[in-house]
């Protein structure tokens, strides 16, 4: 679950919740409000807490045969790695 999709849970959820009244037969809204804001909730944790970290790392690479010379610059290229 991405971030913008945890987001939209949560605010689904508080609506269904606290500020819709309707009665429908059979489905307690006020309930499938609590659980859509609950895994909403869990969603935004998970995703700052676990995956968010992984998708900022950055990786160096150093390319070339040998150590270059004295004084020379080394060359060197940084990537965004996403899973």
């Amino acid at each position: 679950m991405r971030l913008g999709t945890a987001i939209v849970l949560l605010a689904l959820g508080a609506i269904l919740t606290f500020a819709l009244r309707v009665d429908v037969s059979g489905v307690d809204l006020q309930v499938v409000g609590w659980i859509l804001m609950i895994a909403g909730a869990l969603g935004i944790v998970l995703e700052l807490a676990v995956w968010a970290p992984r998708s900022r790392r950055r990786v160096t690479h150093t390319e070339g045969y040998g150590a270059p010379a004295d004084g020379a610059p080394v060359r060197r290229s940084t990537t965004e790695e996403t899973y």
